[in-house]
């Protein structure tokens, strides 16, 4: 969308701002409407896209920002619109954590839904219709949730994008909903013709075009197949997660909303074991105090009814959404975050483990402490909680005195000295996306070297090994709650490793879960015992492959 900037006159100035405020609340009405037609039969997480976006047509950031611009520059409100977009859209691009990074399609989602009604526009560049009955894939340049949510009343096939990631929003809903989708399909408008058959192959990451009819034929008898799959998938939610040789296997989800939770009962998982709260700091002017946080975190507890629930504290570097002057770092991955940053700000941290202290009195709650690096972090993280703790009693507030304190193994000096932590934590919890890029410093999201990103790389697996080893000599359990917890492919060689408690996000649960109960770990360390030791990650390879390609098919043989 073209934006041009021109300047008005002082005496339309208030006009161009009421212009502006009158976008705004007609986004809202377009979203509000959309959201009382979502039918009932929906997952309430993806309602809870479309909730995001007007909590952010509200936030100030948007609302009121972009009219300060327009008086403090004298310009139209596209234009001053267009200004704070790109404000916003940087400071997510300065972000470390990929999952958070990608939260900058909502902010320019919600402003192009105020850029066509500014300008008058009746459809966004790249938004779809969908003609008959006839299952189609749809390819955009990018789809917004609202768009998701009139897809899902149609006959979509599948969805191709040229934007977006794993971790976008787009692609979380069409898990969530069940449409196959590719996204991330640079210049793909040149490659397909409107009308052209082609085949959506999501699981591989294939776009395949030009077909004849007997390929087509094979890729449908695929596609019916999977169906079948996922049906039988369904019916293990409420099965026992236990090995062929009796071993169990304790599984939980990562939420980050508490809509996230209707997805982790539909995967029957037993708790959460991440539950990253930076979303509570996201786009605002000051942190949340005390009580708002445990608010959140009283609702979470109480409608996970009993089951467990473990909270991280702040992952977040200096210029990630929390405003503070005294705070000056280059938000690298190497600099001021996470435990890092909250030691150094005890403002943003004593507030947080307060409420995390205190939502301890409404259920089981468990409390992760994030990239802990050596012994003295974890010393000042102690202390401070027994402080608190004090605090508390004398205030007479309630909370679990005994509340079991954890910390993430993610950075490669922490998993090698693991036996050390593990004599001051309660549990470990394994936190792989980061382990694998500190150790084969490698940005997985920098695409000239992510082919670098191997989590079968024989010293990254030595690693998890040890901290498994470690944690189990030392009596406290390791979870794991990075990527590879949710890596079905890699679901034996864990199994192997001796991981026994996995972390992952709702929609890969089920599988791990069959996976899980078709294994037997004797068998699986024995098939694995001499390449693990001999650190040969190609043989390794290969042997996983086979493995997986053996046991594909038997869930609807």
């Amino acid at each position: 969308m073209d934006i041009v900037e021109y300047v008005l006159p002082l005496a339309h100035i208030d006009d161009e701002v009421r212009r502006f405020e009158q976008a705004v609340a007609a986004a809202r009405r377009q979203l509000e409407t959309l959201r009382a037609k979502i039918p009932a039969d929906t997952p309430q997480d993806i309602a809870a896209f479309i909730d995001t976006h007007l909590l952010m047509l509200d936030d100030s950031m948007l609302s009121s920002i972009p009219a300060e611009l327009i008086r403090q520059h004298r310009c139209n409100a596209e234009w001053a619109l267009k200004l704070q977009q790109d404000a916003l859209v940087q400071a997510f691009d300065a972000m470390d954590d990929p999952y958070l990074r990608t939260r900058r399609d909502d902010v320019e989602h919600v402003v192009q839904r105020i850029q066509r009604i500014l300008q008058h526009a009746e459809q966004q560049p790249g938004a779809v219709e969908i003609d008959g009955e006839e299952a189609r894939v749809v390819v955009a340049v990018d789809l917004s949730p609202s768009d998701m949510v009139l897809l899902q009343q149609h006959n979509v096939a599948a969805i191709v994008t040229e934007r977006g990631g794993p971790l976008s929003h787009m692609a979380i809903m069409a898990r969530s909903l069940g449409i196959p989708a590719i996204v991330g399909v640079h210049h793909v408008h040149q490659y397909i013709r409107d009308g052209e058959p082609v085949v959506v192959d999501a699981n591989n990451g294939a776009l395949l075009c030009g077909l004849e009819q007997k390929d087509i034929a094979q890729f449908t008898r695929a596609r019916r197949s999977e169906r079948k799959a996922r049906r039988e998938l369904g019916k293990l939610r409420d099965e026992a997660s236990c090995t062929l040789d009796g071993t169990e296997i304790t599984l939980h989800a990562n939420i980050e909303l508490y809509e996230d939770i209707a997805a982790m009962r539909r995967a029957g998982a037993h708790g959460v074991g991440l539950y990253r709260t930076e979303f509570l700091y996201m786009n605002r002017a000051t942190p949340p105090d005390e009580e708002e946080q445990l608010r959140v975190y009283r609702s979470t507890i109480r409608r996970l009814q009993g089951a467990p629930l473990t909270i991280r504290t702040l992952d977040l570097g200096a210029d990630k959404g929390v405003s503070n002057d005294s705070i000056s770092c280059s938000n690298s991955a190497l600099g001021l975050r996470a435990v890092r940053l909250c030691l150094k700000e005890p403002e943003l941290f004593r507030p947080q483990l307060r409420a995390i202290l205190r939502a301890s009195a409404y259920g089981p709650v468990r409390l992760l402490i994030p990239m802990l690096t050596n012994l003295g972090e974890l010393r000042q993280v102690l202390e401070l909680v027994d402080e608190l703790k004090r605090e508390l009693t004398r205030e007479k507030k309630r909370f679990d005195t005994q509340i079991p304190l954890g910390g993430m193994i993610e950075v490669p000096a922490a998993a090698i000295c693991a036996d050390m932590f593990a004599r001051k934590l309660d549990f470990f919890s394994i936190g792989t996306n980061d382990l694998m890029q500190y150790t084969l410093a490698t940005d997985r999201i920098d695409e000239t070297v992510s082919h670098l990103f191997d989590p079968l790389n024989p010293g990254v697996l030595r690693l998890i090994e040890g901290v498994i080893r470690m944690g189990h000599e030392a009596g406290i359990p390791v979870a794991m709650c990075g990527e590879m917890a949710g890596d079905p492919s890699l679901t034996r060689l864990l199994l192997a490793l001796g991981l026994r408690e996995f972390s992952a996000p709702p929609s890969t649960l089920l599988e791990v879960k069959h996976i899980i109960r078709n294994s037997d770990i004797g068998q699986l360390q024995r098939e694995f015992g001499d390449l693990l030791a001999s650190h040969d990650g190609d043989r390794l390879e290969r042997k996983l492959a086979e493995l997986n390609h053996n046991h594909k098919n038997f869930i609807f043989d």
